[in-house]
């Protein structure tokens, strides 16, 4: 009922202002520990400079909830993008923010016959995480170096984190344990691997943000897709084998032109969706 309402709201705003409603739909999805209203600064900008926009605030799994397991979130998720995908057939775009930019790229991975045209994914380890920096405040004393021992165990793996902690070195107990990262990336193959990869090269643009000095995600450039090996070097996507085996589709969407990678330095992870300047740098080219 509220997602129709919503719908009928922004009928009406761009009737009354004349729109011909130019520009797709966008469904946002918001981060980790925090809820629609965190994203309320770039729904004012995307409403304000392509006026008559449709845009979808998710709000679901907001605050401690965001903690839940992440196929429990991406459930729902593949539902809410399902139902709003039904209601556009000229096709939407999707913007994940954070985590929320890694369960958004699992439920378009889930729907093999989305009309998601254009994913971007906003400083999202899309790689997996090896930092404890915005974990301080749910686990004070948890160090890197000891995660593994919370999130590779059936306890951890109730917890969305837990879904796409990946330690370098112990890539093991990675594979092992996790039951959502290695699976969205095709690393552990199952019955979905194929609806996997073809959900993502359904798509017409894959836009990644991300960079250098975001402080939150770690490394940094597992908002692109790159990692760090065992000795903690960070190896570019394109020389992973997420790339070389083309296990997902990144490879064929940059070899259609369709793979956009954007690194914008002095932009901590909590300005990406707030700072004005950065928004319209990053993000409203690619919102057509």
């Amino acid at each position: 009922m509220r997602l129709h309402l919503q719908v009928l709201v922004a009928l009406i705003t761009a009737t009354s202002i004349g729109s011909s409603l130019a520009y797709k739909p966008v469904v946002i999805l918001h981060g980790i520990l925090s809820g629609a209203e965190s994203m309320a600064s770039l729904v004012r900008e995307i409403e304000e400079f392509h006026p008559g926009t449709i845009v979808y605030n998710c709000d679901k799994f907001s605050g401690w909830y965001s903690l839940e397991n992440a196929w429990r979130q991406v459930d729902q998720v593949r539902d809410y993008l399902n139902e709003v995908g039904k209601l556009h057939p000229e096709g939407i775009i999707v913007l994940g923010y954070s985590q929320g930019g890694l369960l958004a790229r699992a439920a378009i991975q889930s729907l093999p016959e989305h009309n998601v045209k254009t994913f971007i994914s906003l400083s999202s380890p899309q790689a997996g995480q090896y930092g404890t920096s915005f974990l301080h405040l749910i686990f004070p004393d948890l160090a890197a170096k000891t995660a593994f021992e919370l999130f590779y165990s059936r306890v951890g793996q109730h917890t969305s984190v837990g879904g796409y902690w990946n330690d370098p070195q112990r890539q093991d107990l990675y594979l092992q344990y996790s039951e959502f990262l290695p699976l969205i990336n095709n690393e552990k193959k199952t019955s979905n691997s194929t609806s996997f990869k073809m959900g993502m090269v359904r798509l017409n643009k894959l836009v990644m943000i991300g960079g250098p000095n975001d402080d939150v995600i770690t490394p940094w450039q597992s908002s692109h897709f790159s990692y760090f090996d065992e000795n903690m070097d960070v190896i570019p996507f394109i020389k992973r084998t997420i790339f070389t085996s083309d296990s997902i589709g990144i490879r064929t969407l940059q070899e259609a032109g369709k793979l956009i990678i954007v690194v914008k330095p002095h932009v901590h992870h909590l300005a990406w969706h707030t700072r004005r300047d950065v928004i319209h740098e990053v993000i409203m080219p690619y919102l057509d």
